[in-house]
């Protein structure tokens, strides 16, 4: 029988981090000498002091005479002084040194060459336009304390004070023992993969993230699932001198093949497993031979914000630094966000400025999606106490983007379009990003209704008359006048496996037993769209294997189709063509972009409406297949 893991103990964050600190979160002794030019980003291990001073000597702070300032004293208009070259006054440019005996530097533009001498009809006081012996560094002050993190600017004056060498903390030494016998390395061909396995990147998103807080990291090859081997390299690798702190990569959780915290009471101790947060909440932290060791959830999600949230600080304290803190902002909640009471939850959100307010846009919560962390513009937190966040709520955000680039963000909600991928391309040369949320046609017009989003991706049918968007608009957005700017006709029908070895050619054949379906989420065009089509013919959803196996975009089901969780689902050639699908037509639609009318003078919008109507978008927009762009960029006012 396999025996399970429970949680030994389940703490708040705030306690994790702590603890974490409490226990490992001394300044290290080991040190090295580096070179200063090639010290940026080290953290120094004692004060520096200047060797020289700057500027060694008095210099020229322009192009002009150095001159000794009292020879001009009594120089006005009514009585110039002339000065005589070579021998009271000396050319000079800026940067050279002062003739001995001289004082100060009068510009060139201030005297005119005369017959009696250089003309000068004003007084120059001492050390007017020189850079006087020390006036940026004073040899043998300190230049930098201990534990100073050095920038490029801090080379430039280590080397102007004569700073050849400095004594730095070594960088804590990471390694990272991935887990997983399903793990294969990241320069196996992804064709050439068995079912099953899966690429090993957590170790490199981790190796990177340490290293830009100022750690070094060396990767294990991955162990398989075998609590004593795993116990025995706990075991070497605490011993080795150069490392200094360990991650174990999955193997954290509660499942049967999870053994670290059993690999960790073998080699150390338990300090604790289990962090009332989400995602990352089975992480461990354990000590062998004195040196801390992270179990860190084997989710890309959860790797990345465990990491964050207690292996940072502990690198950052390392290093005798605090932890750099990402800068706030304060947003509007696009829709609710309901959570668990008890945990608190790090939400990737997007975000944009609309109307004068940030909005923030969720993106996928689950622990395994990268791209949640890739596409995201800030992370919200949801405090343990509460069970969620209301629609409309004001919330405060953490940045993982600078705020101009969040004010550049067209942010496009509703339903999916291949095409948007394009147009996100496009508006690249505008310095305009493109950020899409896909809720469905509806989702995009409410999204519209409540002012979270620029523009609305539809493709709304009404069967009472066949047309699209427009009844739907007077319905949900009656008192906001909006423009619908046509991005294509395109096909929609069902995407099924190559070859079609269903044979599946209408609505009707999704009632077969053998037949699986992948559907698209409530609001929705497309599943509007097959609800009309099963209507028309007299077919019951619940008769449909899969009616309510829901994905949000159309490469979703396409891929769902591919991998096998589903016979056919219903969605635009574009979709199929890109993986290597065949499609069985079914109807064209027409999608639009519906935005409010106040916003087209703006920035966003003018280079949509732009981009739209240039030959070559509707070109690029043809070759993804399946669309037909004769009204590409057809502009409807209210």
């Amino acid at each position: 029988m396999s025996q399970r893991n429970v949680y030994l103990s389940m703490i708040p964050l705030k306690q994790a981090k702590t603890e974490t600190l409490r226990a490992f979160g001394r300044t290290m002794e080991k040190t090295e000498t580096i070179p200063a030019a090639l010290a940026l980003g080290r953290v120094l291990a004692e004060p520096v002091f200047a060797a020289v001073s700057s500027p060694p000597f008095h210099v020229a702070a322009m192009d002009g005479y150095a001159i000794s300032a009292q020879d001009t004293f009594h120089a006005s208009e009514s009585h110039p002084v002339f000065l005589e070259e070579g021998r009271t006054a000396f050319a000079v440019n800026t940067g050279q040194v002062l003739p001995e005996g001289r004082d100060a530097v009068v510009m060139i533009e201030k005297v005119s060459p005369e017959a009696r001498g250089l003309r000068l009809e004003s007084p120059v006081f001492p050390w007017q336009h020189v850079r006087k012996i020390g006036e940026d560094i004073v040899a043998t002050e300190m230049l930098f304390p201990a534990t100073h993190e050095i920038t490029a600017y801090c080379i430039g004056a280590l080397l102007s004070g004569g700073v050849r060498e400095v004594r730095v903390l070594t960088k804590p030494g990471v390694l990272i023992l991935p887990t997983g016998a399903e793990l294969v390395p990241t320069d196996r061909d992804p064709a050439l993969l068995k079912p099953g396995e899966v690429i090993e990147s957590n170790s490199h998103v981790l190796g990177n993230l340490a290293q830009t807080c100022g750690g070094r990291w060396l990767v294990h090859p991955p162990i398989p699932d075998d609590p004593r081997l795993l116990a025995d390299t706990l075991e070497k690798a605490a011993l080795q001198g150069d490392v200094d702190l360990i991650l174990t990569v999955g193997g954290s959780s509660a499942g049967s093949h999870d053994f670290t915290r059993m690999a960790l009471e073998k080699t150390g101790r338990v300090l604790f497993h289990g962090v009332t947060m989400m995602p990352g909440k089975p992480v461990v932290l354990g000590i062998v031979h004195g040196k801390p060791v992270f179990g860190i959830p084997g989710y890309p999600v959860s790797a990345i914000l465990v990491f964050e949230e207690l292996v940072r600080p502990l690198i950052r304290s390392l290093l005798g630094r605090p932890d750099s803190l990402r800068s706030l902002c304060s947003a509007i909640l696009s829709r609710a966000l309901p959570s668990k009471l008890g945990l608190e939850e790090f939400v990737r959100v997007r975000l944009a400025e609309v109307s004068g307010r940030i909005i923030a846009a969720p993106l996928a919560r689950g622990a395994g999606c990268i791209t949640s962390i890739t596409e995201a513009d800030a992370i919200a937190r949801i405090p343990a106490h509460t069970e969620g966040l209301a629609a409309g709520e004001s919330i405060e955000v953490e940045l993982l983007r600078p705020m101009e680039e969040i004010r550049n963000t067209l942010l496009v909600v509703g339903s999916h379009d291949n095409a948007l991928d394009l147009l996100a391309n496009s508006l690249k040369p505008f310095g305009i990003r493109l950020s899409s949320a896909h809720v469905g046609s509806m989702g995009g017009l409410l999204a519209i209704r409540s002012q979270s989003c620029h523009m609305a991706g539809s493709h709304l049918l009404d069967p009472q008359d066949g047309t699209y968007n427009e009844n739907a608009i007077a319905r949900v957005l009656p008192d906001i006048p909006v423009c619908r700017l046509h991005l294509a006709v395109r096909i929609q029908g069902f995407i099924v496996k190559a070859a079609n070895p269903k044979n599946i050619r209408s609505a009707r054949d999704l009632i077969r037993p053998d037949v699986r379906f992948i559907n698209r989420q409530p609001g929705s065009g497309t599943r509007i769209l097959l609800d009309y089509e099963l209507q028309k013919e007299g077919l019951s959803a619940s008769a449909i294997q899969g009616y309510d196996n829901e994905e949000s975009t159309h490469m979703a089901v396409a891929a769902a189709v591919l991998g096998g969780a589903a016979d056919a689902g219903l969605g635009i050639a574009a979709a199929a063509k890109a993986l290597g699908l065949d499609f069985i037509p079914l109807t064209p639609e027409t999608y639009e972009l519906i935005f409010p009318a106040a916003l087209e003078n703006t920035p966003q919008i003018e280079a949509v409406i732009r981009i739209l109507n240039t030959e070559a978008f509707k070109k690029a927009l043809e070759a993804l297949g399946g669309y037909d762009t004769k009204e590409t960029g057809r502009l409807i006012r209210p």
